[in-house]
């Protein structure tokens, strides 16, 4: 899990959403309408939109598709319940991105351009540092095992763009 804290445009995150929930299934009608999002309602993720104006369109499968003006704001929980994610509106359709992350959902945040390359550089270094920390410091108080050395630990964006099914 990373925290993240960054800006984004609107249509970045509603990139997002539909890549890590809905991407094999949306009409293509849909996609291509910035005014559309999904929102998912349950125990197992959610997604909720905040809008000063919002229409139900359509259900399919467990996602209901808006029509939504004027968002204020987007609340995502992935199905795992590993990334919690906020979209809150700060000027125009420019927000700010708040929460915690997993790896498969950060994968998902760079592709849809919600982390630009410099932010998630400095994420992957920020988890290199204190993976490289938490070593050498169990070094200092544990004897040394063959098996750290022979499978080290990588971090980084595992994962697939594309987790259907994540929220």
């Amino acid at each position: 899990m990373v925290s993240i804290e960054t800006t984004c445009d609107l249509e970045n995150f509603r990139g997002f959403l539909i890549q890590s929930t809905c991407m094999s299934f949306i009409p293509e009608g849909y996609f291509r309408d910035e005014e559309v999002f999904p929102e998912k309602e349950g125990e197992t993720g959610s997604i909720y939109i905040e809008a000063a104006d919002k229409v139900s369109l359509k259900k399919i499968r467990d996602i209901t598709f808006v029509n939504a003006r004027d968002i204020l704001g987007i609340i995502y929980v992935s199905k795992s319940g590993n990334t919690r994610l906020k979209w809150r509106e700060t000027r125009g359709r420019i927000g700010k991105v708040s929460g915690e992350a997993s790896t498969n959902s950060l994968v998902n945040l760079f592709s849809s351009r919600v982390l630009s390359r410099e932010y998630t550089d400095e994420l992957l270094a920020k988890g290199n540092a204190s993976e490289a920390d938490k070593e050498s410091s169990s070094e200092a108080t544990e004897p040394a095992q063959e098996t750290a050395a022979e499978n080290p630990i990588v971090t980084g964006l595992e994962g697939t763009l594309n987790v259907e099914g994540d929220v």
